[in-house]
């Protein structure tokens, strides 16, 4: 179905897209969904710049993300591709699809494993807290799955299964036409939302801690990728079983970060009323001073107290004891003054 009329009857019956996959320059094919990949990590890392005070990184440590994040996201994701898809890449003639990247072939769950491998050691040596790298992460990958699911689009691929519903995507083979759900759609709008949320939750909450962004990432894409997984028919499936890959890892990445998230904003509440609760005191325990009850320190400030108050009474008699001296002193003087004069007068 790679070069499959695609129509759209909700737009109308005239409403069809036919378009190659690739177009030429320089004589080398260049597709589409690289483009459209190239575009995702473009507009991630022009995000991160903006916000790189957000998560303590300054522009050279985005740039050494982007430069890391490119190459061994594209490795991981082959390498997951590869292992639930082991005939076609390892067996005679088959060793040679292993480099050919443009025919198709990865897988993203693959790539984040990967970059999150690099970035742990990435952190240890530039001694980096690794939750701040991973919350830069977790932004960025929301932004490059946005866009980058519009080159599946392009491709004819990562589509869903059959459906009658009114947004139905129609793929038009020769005579053949099928109507099916439009899953890179889905997930593309999925993680446009969820980047929406994160973008307002990080302007607005006042509670945060390195790594709460990228654990939302993980359950929030997690919870989406397993919803709509099971509606794709090009999952890969676990070697033997009918169990969907991604599904499954989609769901326990839901579960452990949902899990770890809730566990952290309940201890956060917990903190916050410990910290403001006031401290209850007995009331069995509090001291009167009546009779033979006062104790301890009491005693000695009440020793203080009385101390203070014979010093006080002291000092106010002494005061008193000179003023009458100094009474009868002036009367004598007076009385001397008087006889004087009346010796004078006689």
């Amino acid at each position: 179905m790679s070069n499959a009329t695609i129509t759209f009857p909700l737009f109308g019956d005239g409403f069809s897209l036919d378009f190659s996959r690739y177009f030429t320059l320089f004589g080398f094919n260049v597709y589409y969904y690289a483009i459209f990949i190239v575009l995702g990590y473009a507009l991630a890392a022009f995000y991160l710049m903006r916000r790189s005070e957000l998560f303590g990184l300054t522009r050279d440590n985005i740039y050494d993300l982007v430069l890391i994040a490119v190459p061994c996201g594209l490795i991981g994701a082959r390498l997951y591709f590869m292992i639930f898809n082991f005939d076609l890449y390892f067996g005679p003639g088959q060793w040679g699809n292993i480099l050919r990247f443009r025919d198709g072939g990865l897988a993203i769950y693959g790539g984040i494993i990967a970059s999150g491998l690099v970035f742990i050691i990435y952190s240890r040596i530039k001694k980096i807290s690794l939750g701040n790298l991973l919350d830069a992460a977790g932004f960025g990958l929301l932004i490059g799955q946005s866009v980058g699911r519009w080159g599946n689009f392009i491709n004819r691929e990562a589509f869903g299964s059959e459906t009658d519903l009114p947004w139905r995507m129609g793929l038009t083979a020769g005579a053949t036409t099928i109507y099916v759900h439009p899953t890179f759609l889905y997930e593309s709008l999925w993680n446009i939302v969820g980047l929406i949320l994160m973008h307002i939750f990080s302007k607005k909450s006042k509670t945060k801690y390195p790594g709460q962004y990228f654990l939302f990432y993980v359950a929030w894409y997690g919870f989406g990728r397993f919803l709509i997984e099971g509606l794709r028919a090009d999952s890969l499936m676990i070697p033997g079983t009918d169990f969907r890959a991604s599904q499954w890892l989609a769901a326990l990445s839901f579960l452990v970060a949902a899990g770890i998230l809730i566990r952290n904003h309940l201890r956060s509440k917990n903190d916050i009323a410990e910290s403001t609760v006031e401290p209850k005191v007995d009331e069995d325990e509090e001291s009167t001073i009546d009779g033979d009850e006062i104790v301890g320190d009491e005693i000695e400030q009440l020793a203080v107290l009385d101390g203070a108050d014979a010093g006080e009474i002291d000092s106010e008699s002494d005061d008193e004891v000179d003023e009458d001296e100094e009474s009868t002193e002036n009367l004598a003087a007076l009385d001397g003054a008087s006889e004087d004069d009346v010796s004078k007068e006689s």
